[in-house]
């Protein structure tokens, strides 16, 4: 939650050179922002996101040294960069907020996992800002931010495109998409610009069901939406800018591979034996996740002789839904239950539903002279209410209850809540922050000063009710609250006309919160003695120090960065086993520190290469007293979760005519590799892990075990594509994405310490497809 840099709203369409990847922007309304930090800055641009087919900011992260993109299904991306990470963040934390900030022009609209996923069409560009952006930004961009900057009404010229695809994943399933965008002037002064798209997913996960039946392609779905913006402007010196975004998601599965599964695996013998092959799973349910978001928002210019002043107001509605098959993992505590086969068959739909308002005003007062004081100062007030619900209904399971526990236990502990749902839970939150912040630069000659702070206070308030005999029948209230300053310094030299050198030292922090209740009755006695007594969990900061340079040529630039981050109270979170539950505690100190580069060059007419890479080293340095240690994978030395330590790509792409009208065609060739990972920090304690199952089901003896290598392997990623593009707007694109068909395990999925369902995230496989677009 934060606020935005100054310059984007003075000036949403500023004259910018592309250099290679990287966008110089010339405004001189520009000064004194983040931009004078160029290499903690990499700007892809619409002709960018086009060429690479780029539907989801996972396209364009190869090119960006430093940022990591988590794609666990449409609209469940997480972000790190630079290393800065606290584990995967999962459905039921609706607490835990994000370390990367995301925003659509002036808008803030991250949210912890369920990012919104936009759709990349008509976007400007999308600008990766590295480094912790507390100042101007706030709390959810303790590790940097993204922006997505959309292409903005224009008053002169009627303008369009549209686009189709059709393509084929895994040689199996097809997908697609429509888009299109228009630009129209209606009167002196008033524009409006309209864009509107769907896609449809292939599905590339199969499910194995009951009875040796098989669901073919089952993490299939589309999305649809648009964005419908006005410009108003009465004058040279002043306007106005309305605008709606809506999309909705909507998916029948997840990327799911499992390993192991109660009801499909090597171990029973009274049912038939599963050995999983590569992208399948076992379902009783169909599953599903749905995600229907709306931004109404309005930005308004002023310019008012030396100062421009900025006002962004913005009202965001989200409604999600993941809907999954918990068969298994409420088939493996009614086994603890003592309750017989027949109750652990039962279908359990486990129904997680967030509702999300929140509105935000931000105003911003900035000089607009050319001389060499800049500054600026600004206020930031949000309040973001969020209901989270979950729901099992499990048909059947009273029956079974009562039978073993007599008539009405089931009733007896449900607090209230309905039939036949052995665990719901209510947990509304209220969110109010409130900010100001400034900064000031001032220009030397060839050296540049800047300096900036912001003041925050927030209060959070949740109520936690639960009920159903796998919940402890909670009924709580807990508030946290806090408050602080975050200051930025840094110095930018021009050196010559070609190199500029950079040094910052900056501040980020994210805010605390409560942890859930464990469910007490379905934990074991040794994880609800090592889980039971995390509660609060206080703010994450960091201190980010930087030095970097940056080189342009007429053939290439080049821009690398060092940096060292010192992070005190890092949120960690942990899977606390059995309990079928997630918690957060805070680590007393971690650091990240690495090098980043980019390197782009055109060594001859029509041949445009990139190569850019990050070497981190995320570790913490703390270490708890055992058995804690052990079990949370807190230890100095360790490696933070989810961080590879490098990561690399290069890019190629020739282009030339093929007459003398103008007409091109290209090649382009594009490799990824990321390293390897950890998706929670206990995954690296008495790795290869073996998980003993313990549940007596199907035949399966009481030594059934599983061992897996949870260091997530590194992998590879090969992209080509080749095209025409004509005179008159058109262009046509054939693709081919992951070419060796690379199945990239992206996290590892346990549930209830691996005694009901075990798996990996994975990747999209091998993807061929065409795309036409045609600009008018």
């Amino acid at each position: 939650m934060a606020a935005a840099t100054p310059a984007a709203a003075q000036d949403p369409q500023p004259e910018a050179v592309d250099q290679g990847r990287e966008i110089i922007v010339t405004a001189t309304k520009r000064a004194s922002t983040i931009q004078d930090v160029p290499f903690s800055i990499n700007a892809q641009t619409e002709a960018d996101i086009e060429r690479a087919n780029a539907n989801t900011i996972e396209d364009l992260s190869r090119n960006v040294a430093g940022l990591t993109i988590q794609n666990l299904g449409p609209g469940q991306s997480q972000v790190s960069i630079r290393g800065v990470s606290a584990g995967q963040i999962v459905r039921d934390q609706p607490g835990v907020k994000e370390q990367v900030g995301i925003y659509l022009d002036e808008s803030v609209i991250s949210l912890s996992l369920f990012t919104p996923d936009i759709d990349l069409f008509d976007l400007n560009r999308v600008e990766t800002l590295r480094g912790p952006q507390g100042t101007l930004f706030g709390s959810g961009s303790v590790g940097g931010t993204l922006r997505y900057i959309t292409n903005q009404p224009k008053v002169d010229v009627i303008e369009g495109k549209v686009e189709a695809n059709v393509n084929m994943v895994d040689e199996d399933d097809f997908g697609g998409h429509i888009k299109g965008a228009i630009n129209l002037p209606i009167v002196d002064g008033f524009a409006v610009r309209a864009v509107g798209y769907y896609t449809q997913y292939a599905g590339f996960i199969d499910a194995l069901r009951e009875g040796d039946s098989e669901a073919k392609n089952i993490n299939d779905g589309w999305r649809a939406g648009g964005r419908l913006s006005f410009l108003i402007q009465p004058s040279d010196n002043f306007t106005i800018v309305p605008r709606l975004v809506y999309q909705k998601i909507s998916t029948d599965g997840f990327n799911r591979q499992e390993v192991y599964n109660l009801y499909a695996n090597q171990f029973t013998t009274t049912r038939p034996q599963v050995v999983f092959d590569k992208r399948q799973q076992y379902l009783l349910l169909k599953e599903a996740f749905q995600d229907e978001f709306m931004l109404a928002d309005l930005t308004m210019n002023v310019s008012a002789g030396p100062i421009d002043i900025t006002s962004i107001t913005s009202y965001i509605n989200r409604d999600i839904l993941v809907s999954r098959d918990a068969s298994s993992l409420t088939g493996s505590i009614t086994i603890d239950f003592g309750l017989p086969n027949a109750a652990v068959l039962l279908p359990s739909n486990l129904r997680d539903t967030t509702d999300l308002e929140q509105i935000s005003q931000e105003i911003r007062l900035a000089s607009n002279g050319t001389g060499p004081f800049q500054w600026l100062v600004g206020g930031f007030y949000t309040d973001a209410a969020r209901d989270y619900l979950q729901r099992l209904p499990t048909p059947g399971f009273d029956a079974f209850y009562d039978a073993v526990n007599g008539p009405g236990a089931a009733a007896a502990g449900a607090s209230g809540f309905g039939p036949d749902s052995p665990y719901n839970a209510n947990l509304p939150y209220n969110l109010q922050q409130l900010a100001i912040f400034g900064e000031a630069s001032y220009e030397f000659g060839a050296l540049t000063a800047t300096a900036g702070a912001r003041y925050y206070a927030y209060n959070e308030t949740r109520r936690f009710i639960s009920g159903g005999v796998f919940s402890g029948g909670d009924n709580r209230r807990d508030k946290t609250s806090s408050s602080g300053i975050t200051p930025r310094f840094l110095l930018s030299y021009e050196a010559s006309d070609d190199i500029t050198l950079n040094a910052q030292v900056s501040k980020g922090f994210r805010l605390g919160g409560v942890n859930d209740p464990l469910n007490v009755p379905i934990c074991t006695p040794a994880d609800l003695a090592l889980f039971g007594g995390f509660q609060d969990y206080n703010d994450e900061t960091l201190w980010n120090y930087e030095a970097g340079v940056k080189a342009q040529t007429g053939i290439f630039t080049f821009n690398a960065a060092g940096f060292y981050t010192d992070i005190k109270n890092l949120q960690v979170t942990l899977d606390a086993g059995s309990c079928s539950s997630r918690i957060v505690f805070n680590v007393p100190k971690a650091h990240t520190m690495g090098l980043e580069a980019e390197f782009t060059a055109t060594p001859v007419t029509g041949l445009d290469l990139s190569l850019s890479g990050s070497w981190v080293e995320a570790e913490f340095d703390s270490t708890l007293p055992e058995p804690f240690a052990t079990n949370t994978g807190i230890r100095e030395g360790n490696r933070l979760p989810t961080v590879p330590k490098f990561q690399m790509a290069a890019a190629a792409t020739y282009s030339f005519p093929i007459d003398n009208d103008g007409n091109e065609a290209f090649f382009s060739a594009s490799f990824q590799h990321v390293g390897s990972r950890f998706t929670q920090p206990a995954d690296q304690e008495l790795n290869p892990r073996t998980f003993v199952h313990n549940l007596a089901f199907a035949g399966m003896p009481a030594t059934a075990a599983t061992t897996l290598n949870l260091k997530l392997p590194d992998y590879q990623l090969i992209n080509l594509s080749a095209g025409l593009e004509f005179d008159n707007e058109l262009g046509i694109t054939l693709y081919v994405n992951n070419l060796l068909d690379e199945s990239a395990l992206l996290s590892f999925d346990r549930e209830r310490g691996g005694r009901a369902r075990l798996g990996f995230q994975v990747g999209q496989p091998r993807t061929i497809g065409l795309t036409v677009r045609k600009g008018f």
